[in-house]
């Protein structure tokens, strides 16, 4: 596209602005930033902690105990480190996208022989295979597992005010996490006792992790790898669908071209909303000053359409924008520094390989475009009620 096009200087491309902006709220003593060098820098600042998503609530005096997105430090490295192995290009190659793969051509499959399935479940699916993978928790029912894990996740929502209904989500949470932990969890532990399979639980049992520590972290990899991997790619598919041009770019394109056309549609409609940070000291960023001991919100959204960085038409889809800007693809998408999300590479793949197979169904097509929703707990957007049709495979052709 041309930077000077004045028909693509006015288009807005996004999808969830509107709904974000009515319903995205930050913590009352938080500072909004929205300028993309000052979060990109504070990010990166080795002198900020983790804040926000209940991180000031989290004791970390027994690492072993506290899941690596909470730590900081020397602890948050010396972890990250540990696990990095699970999340390398080359785990992607060799062990990844076999079940990126499988779990596309079987889910595709199910969509070839009914002529219709709903996106958003197709994703999830595909998301939490992938996750299961990478996390290790292979040794139970996959379909059982994505809704537990689902279950497990909403009953952390406070729900009700009072004692009864504190009560009352206090024993659902521990209903659903326990079954959680039994019926997944643990044959997965039983399995990897003595028997490395590459894969995060694999490490934690052989580490003596306690039980405690290996729940949490199961849970964080797999809901994270789940929920917001799941509205990525109902996104995509989304945008794709309506943009013939830009459906034809992205499967004529090879695996980078077609990153850079999913890092543009999510630095648009980012799933995470804002990422909290509080510096331990006096910081400069991006020329401003980061006050110690001040709540910084920095709004992704607002950093990822910073006219100063992203250049002209901040609000369209260009897959030669970071190229050109000498940007990272992702902008802020995933995070920067060193709390950057690990399985940014992953869910960018899986992603990729089902949004490129489903488009190359026989007469494939969006049935209707998803409703949008918001997330309160997260403060992000989810994309539910999508359903795509293609021509009914009969006789095995």
């Amino acid at each position: 596209m041309s930077e000077a096009d004045p028909v693509q200087s006015v288009r807005d491309d996004r999808k969830t602005a509107a709904i974000a902006a009515q319903r995205a709220r930050v913590s009352d003593d938080a500072d909004i930033v929205p300028r993309f060098s000052f979060a990109r820098d504070i990010l990166r600042s080795p002198h900020v902690l983790q804040a926000g998503a209940g991180a000031d609530q989290v004791k970390v005096d027994n690492p072993d105990h506290t899941s690596v997105f909470f730590l900081d430090g020397e602890l948050h490295h010396r972890r990250r480190t540990q696990l990095a192995r699970y999340f390398t290009p080359k785990a992607i190659r060799d062990r990844h996208m076999l079940v990126m793969e499988r779990s596309t051509a079987e889910l595709l499959g199910e969509l070839r022989a009914s002529g219709r399935e709903r996106l958003d479940l197709l994703s999830f699916r595909l998301a939490c295979d992938v996750a299961a993978e990478v996390v290790g928790l292979t040794d139970s029912n996959p379909r059982h597992l994505a809704t537990r894990i689902l279950n497990t996740f909403n009953s952390l929502d406070p729900g009700d005010d009072g004692k009864r209904g504190g009560l009352k989500n206090a024993l659902r949470s521990m209903y659903h996490t326990g079954r959680f932990w039994w019926q997944d969890i643990k044959p997965a532990m039983r399995a990897r006792r003595g028997q490395d399979k590459e894969d995060v639980l694999s490490y934690m049992v052989a580490e003596g992790y306690s039980n405690k520590a290996i729940l949490i972290e199961c849970m964080t990899y797999a809901t994270a790898g789940m929920m917001t991997t799941r509205e990525f790619i109902v996104m995509v598919a989304w945008q794709l669908f309506e943009k013939a041009e830009l459906r034809a770019q992205f499967l004529a394109g090879d695996e980078t071209e077609q990153l850079a056309i999913l890092d543009e549609i999510l630095r648009l409609d980012p799933v995470a909303t804002f990422v909290y940070r509080r510096p331990t000291e006096d910081v400069v960023c991006g020329g401003d000053m980061a006050k110690a001991d001040q709540l910084y919100a920095l709004d992704i959204r607002q950093a990822n359409t910073d006219e100063t960085v992203t250049g002209a038409c901040p609000f369209s889809i260009d897959p030669e924008r970071a190229k050109r800007q000498k940007i990272a693809g992702s902008w802020l998408s995933f995070g920067d520094g060193a709390h950057r999300c690990p399985g940014s590479q992953v869910a960018l793949h899986e992603t990729r390989i089902f949004i490129d197979a489903l488009l190359r169904l026989p007469g494939v097509r969006l049935a209707n475009v998803p409703e949008v929703t918001w997330n309160e707990r997260i403060m992000g957007y989810e994309l539910h009620g999508a359903f795509v049709e293609c021509d009914v495979e009969r006789n095995g052709g």
